[in-house]
């Protein structure tokens, strides 16, 4: 058995366009998967259920998810309206849950899996002010484990990684304001931070045969953060 083999698997990546999704596409087809980007770049809005379906009916077999696409709203509590509360908790939370049911007819027929983009930000308050962003990703962690228990009948594994601060579009904010990133370097043991190659590779990890015992953890890819 070769152990990061994903030959003859097709797999499916939300918010593949960019950053962690445009890593692990290309890292999931270097494995030999055959690779679907799902992102609203490219027409495929992942909070829109028929949109889903209809890529999903396209690529006509799914073994793998990667529920990658995400937002953040970063503002004080008290300052963050309604409207951009849901915004964040439909891509991040619900459209996990969304694009993880509508795959699931698909993903037992061969057994399947699939891996959530969660965050330490799912463990822990957090630094910055982001409570829409924290909550989604503290749901995506226990509705990780939620599916993993009801789906391990239907041989379909579900798991997460929790990436610390990356540089991509998201974590402009943080990479552009010296003061906010020398705050994140000093909650950050190992001194340096992951780029998006590096949870891909935890990504692929996931899905591969290599992990084929695992399922319902969320792994942290976060340069020694949660130890604290």
């Amino acid at each position: 058995m070769e152990l990061f083999d994903l030959k003859g698997r097709t797999a499916i990546v939300t918010g593949g366009a960019k950053g962690i999704g445009a890593a692990t596409v290309k890292l999931l087809g270097q494995a030999g998967a055959r690779v679907v980007s799902l992102d609203i770049e490219t027409g495929c809005d992942v909070t829109d259920e028929a949109q889903v379906k209809q890529a999903f009916e396209r690529a006509g077999q799914i073994d793998i998810l990667v529920n990658n696409a995400g937002r953040a709203a970063r503002k004080p509590a008290t300052e963050l309206s309604l409207e951009d509360w849901q915004r964040v908790i439909d891509l991040n939370l619900t459209a996990v849950f969304s694009c993880s049911r509508l795959a699931h007819p698909y993903l037992k027929q061969r057994g399947g899996c699939v891996v959530n983009l969660a965050s330490i930000m799912g463990f822990s308050g957090g630094i910055f002010p982001n409570a829409s962003y924290q909550a989604s990703k503290g749901g995506v962690v226990n509705l990780t484990r939620a599916l993993a228990l009801e789906w391990a009948a239907d041989n379909i594994r579900v798991n997460a990684v929790a990436p610390t601060f990356v540089r991509t579009d998201l974590t402009v904010p943080i990479f552009s304001n010296p003061e906010l990133l020398k705050t994140v370097m000093s909650l950050t043991p190992l001194g340096r931070l992951p780029e998006p190659e590096e949870i891909a590779a935890a990504i692929l990890y996931l899905c591969s045969p290599a992990a084929k015992s695992i399922t319902g953890i969320t792994l942290p890819v976060d340069s020694g953060y949660l130890a604290r």
